[in-house]
């Protein structure tokens, strides 16, 4: 058997996959060069600059990365364009279905609206769809440290795109300094609205920000949970609540909340019932597929190809897409493992 074949073969999800760190490094390149706003003497000096070799001494220095993907995502044209980029990379890695997220704040620096910065990444994601064979849905980060009224403003007009591809809200930032509760009215109203919940928590060794998402914000999915081992009750309550576990290990390792992959809790989760999911991150800060992320997993922590298929499953089960998607998915899965 030729595990690094039947992982490129596998009908894989992506459900945690942040659309700023998973830009295209040729792409920036040409953008900062087109805006005569390039800094950089040579590509492999960007290069450095985007991409984590190792760890960073926390999640603040890794986030630094994203600072040139942004400058460049400031018009509707570039961020159509990365978007369905992002879809062709994952499609040739045999991703069937993505759920991407952002914020789109951090896109409106030359005018553009929340509607049309939204607008401009559903149509390269709906353009990705139908070159490239990989359905995508969107998912909107509220951000931590910003004023409660801007996210609450931020959720009303993601409304609009409510079952025209994007399918959830998202907590995301810093997660030490801003508790789950500061953005309690936030989430209420997203769920009214009829959002899925998905919560960075137990990202950065606060553990009880995991309980405070499920209980307080209402979170289906868990971004992380990385931190979930220091409190048995928290892990009892993610299994009795059915939470699922969008777990990063190369981002982990990055961002300095795991000492070496070896050490990373997700086969032990696992192993105890947990429902999780493996996910990217940011594939270009973290420099790493999800195919690579798949190998490391089978390689360091001794996961099985039967292993996988279940993990696929739950992937299937935690997806914030239809009915009617989660069929066509559940049928992909089920019929390549049978064979």
């Amino acid at each position: 058997m030729n595990v690094i074949e039947d992982i490129q073969r596998m009908p894989k999800i992506e459900l945690h996959l942040h659309l700023d760190g998973s830009t295209r490094k040729e792409t920036i390149w040409e953008l900062l060069n087109e805006l005569g706003e390039n800094p950089f003497s040579s590509y492999e000096e960007l290069n450095n600059i985007l991409s984590i070799d190792g760890k960073c001494e926390s999640l603040k220095e890794y986030l630094e990365a994203f600072y040139f993907p942004v400058k460049v995502m400031q018009t509707k044209e570039v961020l159509t364009r990365v978007s369905e980029e992002l879809a062709q990379d994952l499609a040739k890695e045999g991703v069937i279905y993505s759920e991407i997220r952002f914020a789109p704040y951090f896109h409106q620096q030359k005018g553009l609206s929340i509607e049309e910065v939204i607008e401009a990444v559903l149509k390269g994601l709906s353009k990705g769809e139908r070159k490239y064979k990989v359905k995508s849905r969107l998912i909107i980060c509220t951000m931590r440290g910003f004023p409660i009224e801007k996210n609450i403003d931020l959720v009303k007009r993601a409304a609009a795109f409510l079952n025209k591809g994007v399918v959830a809200i998202d907590l995301a930032g810093n997660e030490h300094d801003f508790p789950p509760e500061e953005s309690k009215e936030v989430f209420k109203l997203a769920k009214s609205l009829g959002f899925h919940i998905t919560v960075h928590a137990g990202e950065t060794g606060k553990e009880e920000n995991i309980e405070k998402a499920i209980n307080i914000l209402g979170a289906e999915r868990i971004g992380h949970g990385v931190f979930a081992y220091k409190n048995p009750n928290i892990l009892k309550l993610i299994k009795e609540k059915s939470v699922f576990l969008e777990m990063c290990p190369t981002s982990n390792l990055n961002t300095n909340a795991v000492k070496s992959l070896l050490e990373h809790p997700i086969k032990t989760y696992y192993d105890n019932g947990l429902k999780v999911t493996i996910n990217t991150d940011n594939r270009t800060v973290s420099n790493v597929s999800l195919s690579s992320e798949i190998n490391n997993i089978i390689d360091k922590l001794g996961f099985s190809i039967e292993d996988l298929e279940r993990i696929t499953h739950y992937a299937v089960e935690a997806a914030f897409c239809s009915s009617e998607d989660k069929e066509w998915l559940k049928n992909i899965v089920e019929n390549y493992y049978n064979k």
